[in-house]
Order: C-alpha cells, then sequence, then structure tokens
C-alpha cells in the first residue's frame, strides 16, 4: 500500500511537472490591434513611386496622433500586465539599483565636486566639500520637476570656480535651458537662457561664456528642422537678446553643428564646424585681443579634429587626418594652419583618445576593445603604461593643469565601476570608492571570441553570463548591438544587463562595424553603400550563438536603441527566423525620411539620403525596416519602446514601423509599441521610468521565450 500511494505521488509530481512544462511555452493568442487607418501619401523617388500609409502620424502635434498612441498604450499595458514575472522582475530591479553611486571628483576653485545618486533617486546629486571638511549638497535635480522628469544635462564652471552655468533637459527634450549660479553662495544670479540645444558651456575667464544653438523653429520644435548651429557669446550680467553671435550666422558660416573649446589659459576660443556627425572644419580666434579675427585651422571636411590642450602659445590638437586610428599634433597658436602642425603623439595600429591632467598627456587605447594606458610628459615623452585593474574599460584621467591627482573609473561587463586615484608623479594608483552592491561580480565571467562575418571579416563579441551556465541552446540570450556613427561599444556595467544575467541569461556584444573600435576605416565599412556590413556582421553574431549552441532561435532577443533601433530593425526584417523577440529603442526606422526631421540630415555621412542618387536611395529603400515589411511573414515577437519628447530620432519612426508590423505579421507573437511619455531619448531618463521600462522590456522577453516563472530565485545579499 505504501509503495503504491509512492508510486502514485511520483505519477501525479510529473503530470504536474509536464503541465508547467507545457503551460510555460503554449502558443500566444493573437492581439486585437487599434485599428490605425491607412491614409495613402506617394513620393516619386528617380522615377519610382513610393507609396507610405503612415505619413500622418508624423505630425506629432495632431491630436489623432496622440490618441493613436494612446491606444497603443492601452494596448501594450494590458498585454504587460498579464505576464505574471513582470513584477518579480521590477522589484529586483528596485533591490539590485538600490545601492549608492559616486562618480569620479573634480576640482573647481576651493572646492571638490562629485555626484552622489543614494539608490532609488531619479537624478544624480552634486555634492561638494572643501579639504578636511563635511560633504555639502550643491545642486539637486530631484527637485527641479515633482516626476524626476527633469534632468542636469551639462554644466560648467568659470576659471576660479565663482560661478556655474548648468544645462536642464525638460522631459527628455534636446532642447536646454541654461541657468547662471553664484557658485559661493548659491543663488541664482541672471535669467534664464533658453532654447540652447547641441550645445556645451565654455567659460572665457569669470566675464562670460560661450555655448551653441539653432533658431527656434516655427512649427513643431519636436521633428522640425534645425540645420544652421549658431556660436554665441553670454556676458554675465546682460539679456540673452545682447549675446554676441560669434560664428555661423552667414550662410557661408552654414554648419549643422557648431562647439568651441576654450583654452585653460582662457586665452584662445577654438571653434569647431560640422556638416554632418563625421568630419569638421576648424578655427581659432585670441579672445584675449579685441576684435581679434578668425583664423583658419584645418579646411577638411573628410577628417575630425579638436582640440585637447595648451602650452601658453602652444596647441595640441587630435585629428584623424592621415591618421585614421587618431594621433595628438601640435601647433604654434600664431600660425595654427594644418600645414605647420607636428606630429605629438603617433597614429599606432590601435585607436586613440587622449586626454590631460597634472601637466601630463594620457593615451588611452582601444586594443580588441579593451582598455590601454599610456602616460606621457609634457614634451611627448613616453613615461610608460598605467597598470589597470584588469581587462576591462578605464575613463578619466582628466584634469587642470595643477592636478597632480586625478581619477579614472574602471569597469567591465560584470564589474560594478570601481573609482582609483592616480598620482601623477609617483605613477602609483590607489583605490578611491568601491560600491556596495548586491550583485558578486566573482559569480560571472566574459569571454571575447572572434567570430567571422558573411565577407571573411573577424569581429569580435564579448559573451558574459553566470560561471557554470551550460551551452545547451536553451539559454535566455541578448544580442546587443549599434554599429555606427565611429562609437566605440567597450566593457561596461549595466545593472539592467546584471539582473538579466543573474536568471541565467547570456548577454552578447559583437563590435560591428561602423563602430570606432578600430579607427576611421572600421566605421566607413559601415557607412553608406557599405552599410549593409553592419547587418551581416549582427547577422552572423546570431548565427554564431546559435551554431555554438549558446543560444537558438526560440532564446535569442536582439536589442539596440537609435542607431541600434536601426540595427535591430533590418535585422529582424531580414532574418525573422533567427530570432525570438526583437526590442528596436528609439530607432531610425524610416531611411527614404529620416533626414526631413529635427538635425536628421546631420547623420546622412553614415547613411547618405534618398535624394542623393538613384543608387543611394535604392540602396537605403531596400534596407529601411519601415519599407521591408512583408505581408505574412512571421516576425519575431516586439516591443518596440520610443518617448514622446524624443526630438532626436522622432517617434514617427516607431509609430510607422510598428503600424506596419501589425498590419502585416503571420501568426501570434506580439507587435507592441510602448511609448513613454515626458521623456525623450534615452538621457536623463528618471531611475523610476527606466526601472519600469526595464521590467516590461526583459518580462515580455521571458514571457515570449516561454517563462511563467523566473528561471532563477535570488537571495538579496550585500556584496562588499
Amino acid at each position: 500500500m505504501k509503495q503504491s500511494l509512492i508510486i502514485m505521488r511520483i505519477y501525479i509530481y510529473f503530470i504536474f511537472v509536464s503541465l508547467l512544462f507545457f503551460s510555460c511555452f503554449e502558443k500566444p493568442k493573437k492581439i486585437s490591434y487599434p485599428d490605425t487607418k491607412k491614409i495613402p501619401v506617394t513620393d516619386i523617388y528617380f522615377d519610382e513611386s513610393v507609396t507610405d500609409n503612415y505619413r500622418w502620424l508624423e505630425d506629432d502635434n495632431s491630436e489623432e496622433t496622440k490618441k493613436w498612441v494612446t491606444n497603443q498604450n492601452e494596448i501594450t499595458f494590458s498585454y504587460l500586465d498579464n505576464i505574471p514575472i513582470r513584477g518579480q522582475l521590477k522589484n529586483r530591479l528596485e533591490q539590485l539599483w538600490n545601492y549608492e553611486k559616486e562618480t569620479s571628483p573634480f576640482k573647481e576653485g576651493d572646492y571638490i565636486y562629485y555626484y552622489k545618486n543614494n539608490g532609488l533617486q531619479n537624478q544624480y546629486v552634486l555634492y561638494r566639500k572643501k579639504k578636511d571638511s563635511d560633504e555639502e549638497l550643491f545642486l539637486d535635480p530631484n527637485t527641479f520637476a515633482k516626476d524626476g522628469t527633469t534632468p542636469l544635462s551639462g554644466l560648467s564652471f568659470s576659471e576660479n570656480g565663482n560661478f556655474l552655468a548648468y544645462s536642464i533637459s525638460e522631459g527628455g527634450s534636446d532642447w536646454r535651458k541654461v541657468i547662471v549660479l553664484n557658485a559661493i553662495n548659491k543663488k541664482i544670479i541672471e535669467d534664464t537662457l533658453v532654447n540652447i540645444k547641441f550645445s556645451g558651456i565654455q567659460w572665457k575667464s569669470e566675464e562670460g561664456f560661450y555655448y551653441s544653438s539653432y533658431d527656434k523653429p516655427v512649427g513643431s520644435e519636436l521633428s522640425e528642422i534645425t540645420d544652421q548651429h549658431k556660436l554665441y557669446y553670454h556676458k554675465l550680467g546682460t539679456s540673452q537678446s545682447d549675446d554676441k553671435l560669434v560664428y555661423g550666422g552667414t550662410p557661408e558660416e552654414k554648419h549643422r553643428y557648431v562647439g568651441a573649446r576654450v583654452t585653460e589659459d582662457g586665452k584662445y576660443l577654438f571653434i569647431t564646424a560640422s556638416r554632418t556627425t563625421s568630419g569638421n572644419i576648424s578655427f581659432l580666434k585670441d579672445i584675449s585681443v579685441s576684435n581679434s579675427s578668425i583664423v583658419n585651422v584645418d579646411s577638411d571636411y573628410a577628417t575630425d579634429s579638436y582640440l585637447l590642450g595648451s602650452k601658453e602659445d602652444k596647441l595640441f590638437i587630435v585629428t584623424n587626418s592621415n591618421a585614421p586610428n587618431q594621433k595628438v599634433v601640435s601647433v604654434n597658436a600664431k600660425y595654427p594652419n594644418e600645414k605647420n602642425w607636428k606630429d605629438f603623439i603617433s597614429e599606432t595600429e590601435n585607436v586613440l583618445y587622449p586626454s590631460t591632467g597634472g601637466g601630463y598627456f594620457f593615451a588611452r587605447y582601444i586594443v580588441d576593445v579593451i582598455t590601454k594606458v599610456i602616460q606621457y610628459d609634457p614634451d611627448g615623452n613616453k613615461l610608460g603604461e598605467i597598470e589597470l585593474p584588469g581587462p576591462g574599460t578605464a575613463y578619466g584621467f582628466n584634469g587642470k593643469k595643477d592636478d597632480h591627482i586625478l581619477y579614472y573609473t574602471f569597469t567591465n561587463y560584470h564589474s560594478p565601476g570601481v573609482i582609483y586615484s592616480y598620482n601623477t608623479r609617483t605613477k602609483i594608483s590607489k583605490q578611491y570608492w568601491k560600491p556596495k552592491i548586491d550583485f558578486d561580480p566573482d559569480d560571472f565571467i566574459s569571454e571575447q571570441i572572434f567570430y567571422t562575418s558573411d565577407d571573411g571579416i573577424k569581429i569580435p563579441m564579448i559573451i558574459t553570463h553566470k560561471k557554470g551556465v551550460k551551452y545547451n541552446g536553451k539559454n535566455p540570450t541578448i544580442l546587443y548591438g549599434y554599429g555606427g556613427f565611429n562609437i566605440s561599444i567597450t566593457p561596461s556595467f549595466s545593472i539592467a544587463n546584471a539582473i538579466w544575467m543573474e536568471q541565467g541569461g547570456i548577454y552578447a556584444v559583437p563590435n560591428l562595424r561602423g563602430g570606432g573600435e578600430y579607427g576611421k576605416t572600421w566605421h566607413q565599412a559601415g557607412t553608406k553603400l557599405q552599410k549593409q556590413n553592419v547587418f551581416n556582421d549582427f547577422i552572423a553574431a546570431a548565427e554564431y550563438l546559435i551554431e555554438n549552441n549558446i543560444s537558438s532561435p526560440e532564446f535569442l532577443a536582439i536589442r539596440g536603441g537609435s542607431n541600434g533601433g536601426l540595427l535591430v530593425g533590418a535585422t529582424m526584417t531580414q532574418r525573422p527566423e533567427l530570432f525570438k523577440v526583437a526590442l528596436p529603442a528609439v530607432g531610425v526606422l524610416d531611411m527614404l525620411r529620416y533626414h526631413k526631421f529635427t538635425a536628421g540630415a546631420g547623420w546622412a555621412y553614415d547613411y547618405g539620403t534618398s535624394e542623393d542618387s538613384k543608387e543611394m536611395f535604392e540602396y537605403l529603400k531596400n534596407y529601411s525596416p519601415f519599407h521591408n515589411v512583408k505581408e505574412g511573414t512571421f516576425y519575431p515577437a516586439t516591443l518596440i519602446t520610443t518617448g514622446d519628447h524624443d526630438d532626436r530620432v522622432v517617434p514617427a519612426h516607431s509609430f510607422k514601423f510598428a503600424s506596419e508590423l501589425q498590419d502585416k505579421q503571420s501568426g501570434n507573437n506580439p507587435i507592441l509599441i510602448r511609448v513613454e511619455t515626458k521623456a525623450g531619448h534615452g538621457a536623463g531618463t528618471p531611475v523610476s521610468k527606466r526601472i519600469e521600462q526595464l521590467s516590461d522590456i526583459y518580462g515580455f522577453t521571458l514571457f515570449n521565450m516561454g517563462f511563467k516563472i523566473l528561471p532563477e530565485e535570488v537571495n538579496s545579499k550585500i556584496k562588499g
């Protein structure tokens, strides 16, 4: 009798396990999407007609567009609300996020300044202290708006640290306001400056500062074209209307991006002007002399150059002119033209990102995506390599000429950032600050592999996961990519990735062509008529993961934002069978019209435009995600994310892509769009909104991979 009861219990147990297993993988039900009307608009490109059924969604001011967003969000959140693991993920994200964070300190006047976040604060808080004194709260962006949606987006102190100009972004928009404080007593000293966009703040002594902006658009400030950037000088105590136009006001000076840098001694203004996101010309102005002229420095739009530092009348300029991996040149400010440049730190086989501090130069190299740092003296003599804590990413090594203690942060995909102090004279690093986080880096491992793309090019990829994970093809995997704009994706810790890996997930990051990991040549290999290389590299990464049993099409998700959103959109429309989930965020998805919005035309260096030539038009049309959604195709479960205040990649891209996918999807995989309100392209998004969004993304991903319960139980424990 006892034996039969045991057998019965075993039988019941197996029935229960079987039911649980099959319930986890039951087919999703077809979603009834809001009705999205089609109002065909036809454009002619080189005698070819192209019809856009959803052009009306480009009007961000229309009540119909707003209603569409509301209806889509209702469907999306109704779906997300029924994911049983979503709440658990949110709770764990809050637990994991809730640790004190701190940034590297910097010196201004008599104070040391640094940012801190006590854990779940929506925005970092700026603190300061004098030597051997208690810390003082200096500026708290969490007080700018009740919901935390107005971040501090930039700041700059005057020469002696007496004044501070800081910029804020309302609702995530790229349009900024600038507020000026007396840094000693923290009092606002003049009216707020408004309508400033894509600008740094560069002080001239204690007198005033330079900034850049466009004329405010007549129509929608979130979508209208902005293409003539202008450099202004603002004198303290005067009205913004009296600000002096320095550069960019004439047709001859028309550029989409104009920037400026003042030398540390306050003598020279170095101006850069760009037509696109790559390549610039540069000028120099002696601001120590009244009414001095602007002198040409570099006139080649095919190259990039910027000011690194100065020593009296000697300028140090970073350039990729005849140096795809970048070098540092020196030149006398009296004769700054490029013909007079002399190599100071020569180009190497590795990409150079230099900095200065304490009178020294620090050459930070990317060697197969890993950081290497070499110190040089003021005369350009190599002093040796700085020993770093291990393979990963180190950034910092910045400071003023008289700062002999500099700071840098070291991190990788599974190690939270640790701040180190570095003595420029003794060349000794010491740990300055280490976070206490509910995550043990020693439980995880990263491995760099090199795989082969379709044309034989070797592509590096770093794969990170828990130690002991077995490659059995059933590991939930996120394949993340970017591949554009000469941007290098180097190892760094993210709480978002940490929670994924805690659940047994694999996080894989390939360094695709189009990025900057191997210099200008690598970048150009993923631009214009070579853009397909980027998508092929990403597809090859997916195939590597599948072929090596690391993952499989049932457990593989792809994720990317902005240009990475384009990557996800193009890849999922070209090879939908490879992926279970697609997560395009704030993506560039209509490649025929991207240049019609805000500063989009500035991206033409990477993409080309549909108006350039018939060849370019056809090439763009052949990979444009919006134009390549095909009727009757079984697309991955897709969660598109964007923000209603994104005025960099306007949300219309995402609106139109979602409409096409919902209309043409075959099968029951969901096609959802999540539109965040009072949010822009991503920077400065409040922690509370980021946690909500991430719990939605990971809940959606795991749920569509078949998980109704979390793969792993996590016990909270603070690690030292």
